[in-house]
């Protein structure tokens, strides 16, 4: 959640940076249940006050009687807080964070700038498959009994693929914990408050998050809701900062809105795994911080060799939390091109954001500095590894001319096999 003080003085720009971000909230009305709540809350405590200093005093007919109708009057105005509170928050929550000054101002995440090619895509002197035709070819993943168990979107890995799934896991963990990260396995549950505290949307069509009927529980759609709460409430030394964490979680996706999207096989889907980078750190270490993560995801990918360029999130792309965002893109033989004039192209495969006090703010979650100051932390997060997507890049770019599929060295040890072939 945005500071208020910074929307109050700043309404103008805070209206711009929503514009810019394709985010629509009535900031006017925002602002008038704001100065509304707080008159309330200044004649709460005035009432108090004059209750207080009468009950110092000799009680009379007369002040026993004022003071009835100054205890009716704060109860009555006690009653307009909760639902002044509950719309201003409704508001409040829709709020984007402020934008970083070098994010490129767009209305189409087309025009993200790309910031690094790390390596160009590999030339074939063949017809390459996509990743659902090398799947059925090799064995490797059964699409259609996950329907028929579990529905569209889902798929069972089979053979090497299902060991390649684990390999994965265990290279992610291994490069992040070498950086310093602590390992964790969180719940596949959080709850509502702390997706919100979080900036994510858990109701409404838009959501892209299952919810529990019946509970105050959503399936998570990445580790850094359980994360991002795990500190919850909590009042953090600084000298204790930064704090790393790397988190193997299920995630969990309706894909609403999606269908114009591509979302063939493993691509789009409703469940995954996903291997997720944490950070809590004090204001100063955060930019240092989103380079270290970003650093750890490149280093992982080098490690797999698969293509993949960097790109920076213009505006119109920003998650609502978030101040930056880089994406890896790696390159997918098997995506269709945008233009339509040939098979290939960029796909996301891992993202790192700077989500600033937002996200801490939303949570409660603070730190005390060495001078025994407490203000809120800075929060951030990045893919380590979204094992279905780096299994579509390597299947689809490591692909040989009779078939196989050749395993980068840096998995070989996790996984025992050098290629898939049969």
């Amino acid at each position: 959640m945005l500071d208020l003080k910074i929307i109050r003085e700043n309404p103008d720009k805070i209206k711009e940076n929503c514009k810019n971000r394709l985010v629509e909230v009535d900031i006017d009305k925002l602002l008038e249940l704001d100065e509304k709540r707080r008159e309330v809350v200044a004649k709460i405590d005035e009432l108090r006050a004059e209750r207080n200093a009468s009950s110092k005093t000799k009680p009379t007919p007369e002040i026993i009687e004022k003071m009835k109708s100054v205890g009716e009057e704060i109860k009555a105005l006690e009653a307009q807080i909760e639902p002044l509170e509950g719309e201003l928050r409704e508001l409040w929550l829709k709020v984007p964070n402020l934008t970083h000054p070098d994010v490129v101002v767009s209305s189409n995440e087309e025009d993200n700038p790309v910031l690094e090619v790390v390596k160009e895509p590999n030339k074939f002197e063949f017809t390459p498959l996509d990743h659902v035709q090398l799947g059925e070819k090799l064995d490797l993943i059964d699409f259609d009994r996950a329907t028929k168990v579990s529905g569209a979107k889902f798929y069972y890995l089979k053979n090497e693929l299902a060991v390649l799934e684990f390999a994965l896991i265990q290279y992610a963990l291994e490069t992040a914990r070498k950086h310093g990260f602590i390992p964790f396995s969180t719940p596949d549950l959080a709850k509502v408050e702390v997706l919100e505290g979080l900036g994510f949307n858990p109701r409404g069509e838009s959501t892209q998050v299952y919810n529990i009927t019946d509970s105050d529980l959503c399936l998570v759609g990445t580790a850094e809701i359980t994360m991002g709460g795990y500190h919850k409430d909590e009042i953090l030394n600084e000298e204790d900062l930064p704090k790393k964490y790397v988190a193997v979680s299920h995630c969990f996706r309706t894909e609403a809105g999606s269908y114009s999207k591509f979302a063939k096989g493993m691509f789009r889907v409703h469940q995954f795994t996903k291997i997720e980078m944490f950070q809590y750190v004090t204001p100063k270490q955060s930019e240092s911080a989103h380079q270290e993560i970003l650093s750890i995801e490149k280093e992982i990918f080098n490690g797999l060799e698969i293509p993949y360029r960097i790109v920076d999130h213009c505006t119109a792309d920003l998650g609502g939390p978030s101040i930056r965002t880089y994406d890896l893109e790696a390159w997918m033989p098997g995506k269709p091109a945008k233009d339509g004039s040939e098979t290939g192209d960029w796909a996301e495969i891992t993202s790192t954001s700077n989500c600033t006090d937002y996200q801490a703010r939303g949570l409660n979650i603070k730190y005390k500095s060495k001078e025994g100051k407490t203000d809120y932390l800075y929060m951030l997060n990045g893919t380590a590894i979204a094992v279905g997507r780096a299994m579509i890049a390597l299947m689809e770019n490591n692909q040989q001319v009779d078939g196989s599929i050749v395993i980068p060295k840096a998995l070989q040890k996790y996984c025992g096999f050098e290629k898939i072939a049969r």
